[in-house]
């Protein structure tokens, strides 16, 4: 699972934001699908620059993370790499392609579980999910420290 960082959440948030505002939403461009938009938040990337990298290779994100080599030279493989590096890992982002992350579909309402990886409206609600379960395990490292009381003296 991803790092749970403020700079991950906050990314994933970005993400499930700019997608539930966007008339743009297409699963089978790779630039503006689930993993495309994640990636248009976290390089700056447009969804043309994204969807042109991954015509030089073949295959959907799961095929293209499936196939991933560091040191391809192409430029989704280059892709993948800025987003490994973020902080994400790529059973995240093969997860995130199809909604499928059990850890992370326990975080939804059990009625709500039975999404549609093409859908918009549950691809938000499932990035809303990993965000929240990504701050729960960061504000659980989180220790304060015992504060004892401070006798104030009375004269």
């Amino acid at each position: 699972m991803a790092k749970a960082t403020f700079e991950i959440i906050e990314a994933i948030r970005g993400t499930a934001q700019s997608l539930a505002s966007s008339s743009y939403y297409q699963w089978g461009h790779m630039g503006a699908c689930n993993c495309g938009f994640l990636a248009q938040q976290v390089t700056s990337l447009t969804k043309k620059d994204i969807h042109s990298a991954a015509m030089e290779g073949h295959g959907d994100w799961r095929e293209q993370l499936n196939d991933y080599c560091p040191t391809s030279g192409l430029k989704m493989d280059l892709l993948i790499s800025n987003l490994l590096d973020f902080g994400f890992d790529i059973d995240d982002l093969t997860h995130l392609e199809r909604l499928s992350d059990p850890k992370v579909l326990a975080c939804i309402p059990v009625e709500s579980r039975n999404l549609i990886y093409n859908n918009k409206d549950h691809v938000v609600m499932y990035l809303l999910a990993m965000a929240q379960r990504l701050e729960d395990q960061l504000l659980e490292k989180i220790k304060l420290p015992e504060l004892q009381p401070t006798v104030i003296a009375v004269t």
